[in-house]
């Protein structure tokens, strides 16, 4: 969208602003990164809820219920792509599938998977990083969602789920059939609540990215962030637990570092730590899942994103 950059140049200059200040080029890196992620993010996000729509929750349970062992994960794990959701909004659906008699594996495949990945956030990371980093993401996303799921299910950790509607144990619920009418206008209020909800922290990441793009030394984020620091992974995955915010609000902070030279495993632990382990939301699952269960789901998915981290930076597959 190099025309829309353009653009907003364009117009900033004939405000009177030098585009060739660190001023200049924020506000200008500001505006234009905003108005591009909320143009695509309502495109994607409409589109993604119209698939949606075809999978609400009581079909989704039904379908997983039809299968066992890795390919339940497996098919969890790419359900929870077309769920436009952030790890918060995630819970309700874990504790519906838990209570509908899904093995607890399973639940926690699709709630690694949902806010970690989806088909909007495939196409907007292909805008800004390009194909290969794009499906790199979604295929380690999905690989971490379905070994998460799987080693939980091995631990044998379903007593520490709590159980909110014990007797809520159906699959057979039928999903009401929509017209093509209504499904359109599901996914166009589904684009103003999700847009709604997100504004905020798309506006806290493009700030956080116009600031790391234009004032902070290259030579600084190299030392911390850069390939030659072993501990940068660790540093970037840490750092991102306790932000919260969905894809969307990390795309334009992980730009940014990589426009830096960042490697890209460093910016995939960071995005990964940020969507699938804030703190908020872990606050929100410890409400349903006990102690325990909540530490082995926070150490194997740490562990997953640290090691995801490190394999990019060594085989160095995309600078």
């Amino acid at each position: 969208m190099q025309w829309l950059n353009d653009f907003v140049g364009k117009i900033l200059i004939a405000l009177g602003l030098d585009m060739e200040t660190k001023l200049g080029d924020s506000i200008q890196f500001f505006i234009y990164d905003t108005i591009k992620i909320l143009i695509l993010l309502s495109v994607l996000i409409f589109v993604i809820s119209y698939i949606q729509s075809f999978f609400p929750p009581e079909r989704t349970k039904k379908i997983i219920g039809r299968f066992k062992g890795i390919k339940a994960n497996i098919l969890s794990a790419l359900l929870g792509t077309v769920t436009p959701f952030c790890s918060c909004s995630s819970i309700p659906l874990f504790i519906g599938f838990t209570n509908a008699g899904l093995p607890v594996g399973v639940t926690f495949s699709f709630l690694i998977s949902s806010p970690l990945v989806d088909l909007g956030a495939l196409v907007l990371l292909m805008s800004v990083f390009g194909p290969k980093i794009a499906f790199a993401y979604v295929i380690v996303g999905l690989i971490l969602a379905v070994i998460g799921g799987t080693l939980i299910d091995k631990l044998g950790l379903e007593k520490y789920v709590v159980k909110f509607n014990s007797n809520n144990k159906t699959l057979d619920i039928e999903a009401p059939s929509l017209s093509v009418k209504e499904r359109m206008v599901y996914a166009s209020e589904q684009v103003k609540f999700i847009v709604k909800k997100v504004f905020i922290y798309i506006l806290i990441g493009v700030g956080i990215g116009a600031v790391i793009h234009n004032w902070i030394p290259e030579e600084f984020i190299q030392t911390i962030l850069g390939n030659d620091n072993p501990l940068s992974v660790l540093l970037a995955t840490v750092v991102g637990v306790p932000m919260y915010a969905d894809i969307f609000g990390t795309i334009p902070i992980a730009e940014a570092l990589y426009a830096k030279g960042v490697g890209a495993g460093t910016i995939l632990s960071f995005m990964m730590g940020v969507t699938a382990l804030s703190l908020p939301s872990m606050i929100l699952l410890k409400k349903v899942v006990k102690p325990r269960l909540l530490a082995y789901f926070i150490g194997i998915v740490t562990i997953g994103i640290i090691l995801i981290g490190y394999l990019f930076n060594a085989l160095n597959l995309f600078l």
